[in-house]
């Protein structure tokens, strides 16, 4: 579309610099109240937009994408995961999709890592202790944790988060297994003196930690079931910052409630916003809002990778990180 000032909406704020250059670039409209778009809304929305500017909170299925009318041909997520829209479905209509990979690697490696030591050390049930004025001095045998030296920690998908995970627990001492859908490089499994497992089955019964990394997809959807919930040992953490389908929640909060592992650190969730209430509560499990990508410069990053998908498009060329099959 060279030469055309494209219209775009964005249905959630977005940071103030990356606001001020979509308004340079673009005719956009803002969603200045924040407050999430209706089914409804985002209809109407991508009725009258040539880009969309969507976020992990708006639910673009085949339904919402059949009223989507003739002048959509953007979908430009902010976010790098993309199971909230219906790729397949939008390829059909001729509308294309991109995301924003690579720009939280980083950041959701360097949360991981912090819920991994959350957890294992009791860093939230000692923080409760001195917020509730209930602390009375030190004991020898108060909070003991976990040491994480000498610890085996299982890695569940080794793309570039995975792989930024172990990089940190190596320093620490921890032993890094892991399973993925293809063998790494083994270059990659040298330097990070990683095991490869190719029966998940096997390495869930091993581990003392396991990291979840993996995307959700059909596949992946409740990789982790009761039935494997099971092989992990009791006195085994699990840490998810990717997607909250992986799990079968309420396998894993039955297990968790009953002792049968260790704790939790968990930045997502089954039901996205919608958090087990059986969850809540548990000393042993940290839950945080969905905070992998919350530093300023990850988000900022995410905005300057939206912009440069729209203006590749606008000039007439593929955005350079659209969504094709190979990725789904």
């Amino acid at each position: 579309m060279p030469g055309s000032k494209l219209s775009v909406v964005v249905t959630r704020r977005l940071p103030e610099a990356v606001e001020t250059r979509l308004k340079e670039l673009f005719d956009v409209e803002l969603n200045d109240k924040d407050i999430p778009f209706s089914p409804e809304q985002l209809v109407a929305a991508m009725q009258r937009a040539d880009v969309l500017v969507p976020t992990l909170n708006d639910n673009i299925d085949a339904r919402v994408l059949a009223q989507a009318g003739e002048r959509l041909r953007l979908i430009a997520n902010y976010g790098s995961g993309f199971d909230h829209i219906d790729v397949q479905t939008a390829r059909q209509r001729g509308i294309l999709v991109s995301n924003t990979p690579g720009v939280l690697t980083d950041d959701t490696a360097d949360m991981t890592l912090a819920l991994i030591l959350t957890v294992m050390r009791r860093f939230k049930e000692g923080s409760n202790l001195m917020q509730s004025g209930d602390w009375t001095g030190w004991s020898p045998s108060a909070l003991l944790g976990s040491r994480l030296g000498g610890k085996r920690l299982g890695i569940l998908g080794m793309g570039r988060i995975g792989s930024a995970v172990a990089q940190r627990a190596r320093p620490f001492g921890m032993q890094i297994h892991y399973h993925n859908r293809k063998r790494v490089h083994p270059d990659t499994e040298a330097a990070l003196e990683a095991t490869y497992w190719e029966s998940l089955d096997q390495m869930l019964s091993r581990v003392d930690i396991l990291s979840i990394n993996c995307p959700h997809t059909p596949s992946t959807f409740h990789l982790l079931n009761a039935r494997r919930l099971k092989l992990l040992k009791p006195t085994a953490f699990v840490v998810n910052t990717s997607r909250g389908e992986v799990i079968d929640e309420n396998a894993f909060t039955r297990m968790l409630r009953a002792g049968d592992l260790a704790g939790a650190g968990l930045d997502v969730f089954e039901k996205g916003h919608e958090i087990n209430p059986r969850l809540r509560g548990l000393d042993n499990v940290m839950l945080l809002p969905h905070m992998g990508s919350a530093t300023e410069e990850g988000r900022l990053e995410m905005g300057e990778k939206v912009i440069i998908n729209i203006k590749t498009f606008a000039d007439g060329h593929r955005p350079p990180d659209q969504v094709v099959p190979a990725m789904l």
